[in-house]
């Protein structure tokens, strides 16, 4: 994933926080964790989007990851000008 957002969005900051441990025994938890994550990042690229234009910007990019392995992502997404 990080790689991923890297690429898309030249970011300034990003975290990707596997927090699957969090959520052990919860719907979407499986062993060895990579089901839940919080993603923090800043890119010149989301300069001027909407919050949901900014969210649908990631899941595009992170398209494959959601739909095979992820359960759950949290985002914390802000432009540059922010």
């Amino acid at each position: 994933m990080e790689a991923k957002l890297r690429t898309a969005f030249a970011p300034t900051h990003l975290e990707v926080i596997d927090e699957s441990e969090k959520h052990r025994g919860h719907a979407g938890y499986r062993e060895g964790g990579q089901t839940h994550f919080q993603v923090v990042i800043r890119a010149a690229a989301f300069n001027g989007q909407s919050r949901v234009a900014r969210s649908r910007m990631i899941h595009k990019v992170l398209a494959e990851d959601l739909a095979e392995q992820v359960h759950a992502l949290a985002l914390k997404v802000e432009g540059t000008e922010d």
